[in-house]
């Protein structure tokens, strides 16, 4: 008989620890989510009397609301809390900030903070279920998730198809999380960008570095730019942005590399005129706003598997 498949994840803590069965579950779910939104009353019980603490240290828009949007569509008690406005203020540690939260009972705290395994830490000393809302340069799992769900509506199969990452590669957690997830799903990453912003061994990670942007859209059938990650960078490591639009900003010209009916995504803020021309972020092909759409449904997928299940659940 054959065995039924059952999400097992207490935490989301990156890409890296989901199978490829997860993701198609995951983004099956987010699949059956997505309607909610578009009824007259968004709103479902299937979260009802749980409680969930949005806890960021970096400033956010779409990412932190579209957790919280999804929480309240599921009928969640959330609470946002601020770094700015928390006792990391005062001098408490990450860990005993969490810990005095857990004193309250939350059934998941969603963690974003500026260092690299900051949710994998508190995973390790408290007992609520974490969501990693990104960390540092290491993983944003949510928005490669999200791109993975608007590539596969559009492409129906993501297996075979070339992803083009264009810019701040070094710096970027969605980078990371996207070459992870889309070469899981059997997709040909390939990367570009200035060499101040590569990093050594993406290969290791599946990854195809390309010398320029035009061979990474040689035949794409997604293109996405990746902003400049100015607060990760001590120095400034490109002369001018000027000279960096010149010659990593997409434009329609590059477009012309790819195939006709290629996909532009962004995983926002855009910086027009930089990464990104308004005519590409705003033309044909553009998926970018429905990206920030099938957010809202990833996030309630994930809330839902990791709290929403009874029973079953390990502490993977």
């Amino acid at each position: 008989m054959k065995e039924t498949y059952q999400f097992q994840h207490k935490h989301i803590l990156g890409i890296e620890q989901l199978s490829v069965a997860d993701i198609y579950h995951i983004l099956d779910t987010a699949i059956s989510f997505k309607e909610i939104s578009n009824r007259s009353i968004k709103k479902v019980p299937t979260l009802k009397g749980k409680t969930i603490i949005n806890f960021f240290f970096e400033p956010s828009t779409r990412t932190r609301l579209s957790f919280e949007i999804a929480a309240k569509r599921m009928s969640a008690d959330t609470f946002n809390i601020a770094a700015s406005t928390s006792s990391a203020q005062k001098g408490e540690s990450l860990v005993d900030t969490a810990c005095n939260l857990e004193a309250m009972n939350p059934d998941l705290i969603i963690i974003r903070h500026g260092s690299s395994g900051a949710p994998g830490l508190l995973s390790r000393h408290i007992d609520s279920s974490i969501i990693n809302a990104g960390d540092g340069t290491h993983e944003h799992p949510s928005q490669a998730l999200l791109d993975m769900m608007t590539v596969r509506e559009h492409r129906g199969e993501i297996e075979g198809l070339k992803i083009a990452l264009v810019g701040d590669i070094a710096h970027s957690r969605v980078a990371h999380s996207n070459i992870l997830g889309f070469t899981k799903l059997g997709a040909e990453v390939r990367v570009a960008g200035p060499a101040t912003f590569m990093v050594p061994h993406l290969d290791l990670l599946g990854a195809r570095v390309c010398s320029s942007v035009e061979e990474a859209l040689s035949g794409a059938d997604v293109v996405m730019a990746l902003r400049i990650q100015k607060e990760r960078q001590d120095d400034p490591l490109i002369p001018s942005l000027r000279e960096y639009a010149q010659f990593y900003g997409i434009n329609r010209s590059l477009l012309q590399c790819a195939k006709p009916d290629v996909l532009v995504m962004h995983p926002g803020p855009i910086n027009r005129g930089v990464e990104m021309n308004p005519d590409v972020a705003d033309g044909r092909g553009s998926v970018i706003l429905e990206q920030v759409t099938n957010g809202v449904a990833v996030r309630m997928a994930l809330l839902y598997l990791v709290i929403g299940q009874e029973g079953g659940r390990e502490s993977k």
